[in-house]
């Protein structure tokens, strides 16, 4: 008799194949993703209404960002959420987990990479997740260089279980992963000390380009490390606030000319705070998008 998980493995691996015979480097200009935090709050009132609205306005990828904790894609199994996908048209190729050292009510926390992650694994495979994302350090997870290092330890292995079952592992950026610690900057750390074959990178720019770091440059450096990107504007002003995509100061025409070279498969538009309804905000964003960039 088949178990669930080998059945999902097998599934996921077939899938795999059916990708290798892709072109080196290639992407699918017809895919623009949104990641969901983007409209976290809409999606926690009306899941079903919001995936709906996203899907009218020509997005048809999306990422998710709410699995940790209840294993749940925003209170619905992998399956059903999946279906409701499919029923708009979108596909959902990434999601968003947690590393899991930082306690949650001085417990662990299920659902991410050092506790459940093999459940975590399966029901991705099930939801059609194709790449699953490290996607932040708490405070408490960061540390000096030699905790980095233990880091891309457990990156490493976390991506092995992800291997087994047809999906690759990433980890997404912010600004303090190119502050130096002890001499080196974390970021350095975690490239160096992870398996490029089961750790590779979701870029995002804005916190790339606020930082000072050039994101071409590292596409040189690590040429196809960066198979998802998020897609978010910095503003022209002090604070260099979030804004919509082509309403900022990133060059993304000139980042974009590079996609072959980062290994870039998928793209995702991100604001983590918009200046009034969200929705205004991502209409935007797709609108620049289309005219300039898919």
């Amino acid at each position: 008799m088949v178990s669930r998980r080998s059945f999902l493995k097998a599934s996921s691996m077939a899938a795999a194949a059916t990708l290798v015979k892709l072109p080196a480097f290639a992407y699918d200009k017809k895919y623009i993703g949104l990641q969901l935090y983007t409209v976290r709050d809409l999606m926690k009132a009306d899941p079903s209404g919001t995936i709906a609205k996203v899907a009218s306005l020509g997005y048809n990828s999306v990422e998710a960002a709410t699995y940790t904790g209840d294993q749940k894609f925003y209170g619905m199994a992998p399956g059903e959420f999946a279906a409701l996908l499919k029923q708009n048209g979108l596909i959902m190729p990434s999601g968003h987990y947690r590393l899991g050292e930082a306690l949650k009510d001085g417990k662990p926390e299920k659902g991410t990479m050092l506790y459940d992650w093999e459940k975590a694994v399966d029901d991705a495979a099930e939801a059609g997740i194709s790449y699953m994302v490290c996607a932040f350090l708490d405070k408490s997870e960061r540390g000096d260089d030699s905790h980095y290092r233990g880091i891309a330890n457990q990156l490493n292995m976390a991506g092995e279980t992800c291997k087994k079952a047809g999906i690759q592992l990433c980890y997404h950026n912010h600004d303090f992963e190119f502050e130096k610690v002890n001499g080196v900057f974390p970021y350095d750390i975690l490239l160096s000390n992870t398996d490029e074959d089961l750790v590779k990178m979701e870029l995002d720019l804005y916190w790339v380009s606020k930082i000072g770091k050039s994101p071409v440059e590292l596409f040189k450096n690590n040429k196809g490390r960066f198979p998802l990107w998020h897609v978010k504007d910095m503003d022209n002003t002090a604070t260099k606030n979030f804004t919509e995509v082509g309403n900022g100061t990133i060059d993304f025409k000139n980042i974009f000319k590079h996609a072959s070279e980062a290994g870039m498969k998928y793209f995702f538009v991100e604001q983590d705070k918009t200046p009034g309804n969200p929705i205004d905000s991502i209409t935007k964003s797709i609108a620049y998008i289309k005219a300039n960039l898919a």
